[in-house]
């Protein structure tokens, strides 16, 4: 009685404010409809059912397929370029073709760019039969430190792309513009790399403002690319089918999502994503009246914080242990739940139902997982350059020295298919439960292992080569011996590690954040990398001779640590994956409102 009270004393005042204003409707929209009528005429699992039963992924929509082609558009030019670089290398030795032909166009990268003096007598880039492929001569510090500045820049802007998305713009429209602003980008890094230019002075300038512009479109993209292709797939309980062979399964839309993150000279090699960047536009043209595009709300972000805050009144202590007990005892978002306050008490901000709480809820758990994920990046960051300036010191056979770097998406393209048909999918019929934050775990470990790998290879390079410990200094061809295939290895793990954690962390991202909050939680997520790299900085002083060894040991021995110190925070978590996957789904302003009038 005391809620149908409750209700009557707020209705008037809720159909005054909704009159008051033009914006608010008490009709719900088209896609309020369908994503509500998605789910009707399913068989829900019990609990009993929920622990017997087999889960397996659902169908992807194909929308979710149109829009993952702008990610491709990212990941394609490594991919072809390794694949044009292995055929160059057949040339070379079948065919007998001079190393210069193929190698201006497609056997360079930004770490040699960077790093290595333009050759003598070149224009381009390209080293020649023999010589070692460059441009700028900025040195391995320097190289590593502009590195790192980049993979800084791209992950903090997507926390203003995400406030714009989910504020104003909406998600759809902030990749279109985020599009654009990169295709600048893209023409400048062109300009930076072509003949009059690369051996010019005004080519370190327009490498950095091409970095700068690329990052801010980078990042109202990145920010949101993901969870609108997630957000194609609309159900988001689980449910009971038989299948063809008469086997009753749960079918699962977490494993659904998991499925959809898992699939889903110079001027030349930076011409060719600019080509692919070009096809996007008309994609997301050809399909912008198919999407699911979830509208943007306001400041979803202000109401978050505000009901944060709310709830941190009283329990804040001179005492930071006492503060951080308070801040994770049970039932912290208690207080700020509409039910739990008198209408007459509740502030003009609070146009949100219990069910959206517990939604911040969980979004804030899950920004907690991402705090350990820079210490993962750390890791994962030596991919960029360090393992590709490790490849110099040794033969590479008239390999290029960056090809090896390409082992990283080519494993990627095999691997995760693997995983996807075969691996997860057999742990599942065995009954283990390899869920989101076990991956991690491993990821991290894996990490570790690639680092350790690495460390093993540089102490031998060390040890072989005529230049000891000076071996980056060492001029062709004095090199170590070792095979330059002896990093496979570590770049094969790292390909592991980023299926565990990388692709986990995105999935893990949007299933535990509000509606929308998605892009949000999903910057904060890409943040992480950011502090990686600011943490980075910190270790650039290690990233030149003779202190590799202690570099990749270092990161080895972080990610060890910092992976068993995170599974022990997350265990609670962990057992609780099903229940905070299952949570209904909130609703917040206008959306709230018309809510309390349908059940008045």
């Amino acid at each position: 009685m005391a809620g149908l009270e409750r209700d009557a004393a707020i209705l008037p005042a809720v159909a005054t404010d909704i009159k008051k204003s033009d914006s608010f409707s008490i009709e719900k929209s088209p896609v309020d409809h369908e994503l509500e009528d998605i789910h009707d005429g399913l068989v829900f699992p019990t609990e009993e059912e929920k622990l017997t039963l087999r889960r397996i992924p659902d169908a992807i929509p194909w929308n979710a397929y149109l829009i993952a082609f702008v990610e491709l558009a990212e990941r394609f030019s490594a991919l072809l370029r390794s694949i044009m670089e292995l055929l160059s290398f057949m040339f070379v030795f079948e065919i007998n073709v001079p190393r210069l032909v193929v190698s201006e166009t497609f056997c360079t990268t930004q770490t040699n760019y960077l790093m290595k003096p333009l050759p003598n007598g070149s224009r381009t880039g390209a080293g020649g039969e023999f010589g070692q492929s460059g441009a700028l001569g900025l040195g391995q510090r320097t190289m590593n430190g502009i590195t790192t500045f980049n993979s800084f820049w791209v992950y903090i802007v997507p926390l203003f792309g995400a406030y714009i998305a989910d504020t104003f713009w909406g998600r759809y429209k902030t990749i279109c513009v985020g599009l654009g602003i990169a295709l600048v980008g893209h023409i400048l890094l062109i300009i930076s790399a072509v003949p009059g230019v690369i051996d010019s002075k005004g080519a370190v300038g327009a490498f950095i403002i091409a970095i700068i512009i690329m990052g801010i479109g980078t990042g109202f993209f990145k920010a949101n690319i993901s969870p609108l292709v997630a957000e194609q797939y609309k159900r988001s309980k689980m449910f009971v089918i038989t299948t063809k062979d008469g086997e009753r399964v749960i079918v699962d839309p977490t494993l659904t999502h998991s499925r959809v993150y898992m699939f889903v000279g110079f001027y030349l090699s930076y011409t060719l994503p600019t080509v692919v960047f070009l096809c996007c536009p008309i994609v997301l043209y050809i399909g912008r009246n198919r999407y699911v595009k979830s509208p943007p709300t306001g400041s979803v972000l202000a109401t978050a914080l505000r009901a944060w805050k709310f709830c941190t009144r009283g329990k804040w202590s001179l005492n930071p242990v006492r503060t951080w007990k308070n801040f994770r005892a049970p039932g912290f978002w208690e207080p700020v739940k509409p039910s739990n306050i008198r209408p007459e008490e509740r502030q003009h901000w609070m146009t949100f139902d219990d069910v959206w709480v517990d939604e911040v809820q969980r979004g804030f758990k899950a920004c907690g997982v991402f705090c350990w994920y820079p210490l993962y990046w750390l890791t994962y960051n030596q991919l960029n350059a360090n393992l590709t300036a490790q490849a110099a010191e040794m033969s590479t056979h008239g390999l290029p020295n960056d090809i090896l770097s390409n082992l990283d998406p080519l494993a990627l393209v095999i691997l995760i298919p693997i995983c996807d048909r075969f691996i997860y999918p057999g742990l599942r019929r065995m009954g283990l439960n390899f869920s989101s934050l076990k991956k991690i775990t491993l990821g991290f470990f894996t990490g570790s292992a690639a680092m350790i790998w690495a460390a093993v290879v540089q102490h031998y390079i060390y040890k072989t080569n005529p230049c000891g410990y000076h071996a980056a200094d060492c001029s062709e061809p004095k090199v170590s011996p070792l095979n330059v295939w002896i990093q496979s290895g570590a770049y094969i793990l790292i390909a592991i590690s980023e299926i565990l954690a990388s692709i986990t962390g995105l999935e893990y991202a949007f299933t535990k954040a509000p509606k929308n909050m998605r892009s949000l939680v999903m910057s904060v997520f890409l943040f992480t990398s950011a502090l990686a790299s600011a943490l980075g900085e910190a270790f650039v002083a290690l990233s030149e001779d003779p202190l590799l060894v202690w570099n990749y040991g270092t990161m080895a021995v972080i990610a060890g640590v910092s992976g068993l110190i995170f599974w022990f925070s997350v265990r609670d978590l962990d057992a609780r994956e099903d229940e905070l996957n299952n949570m209904d789904a909130g609703h917040l302003g206008v959306e709230h409102e018309s809510k309390e009038i349908e059940k008045a």
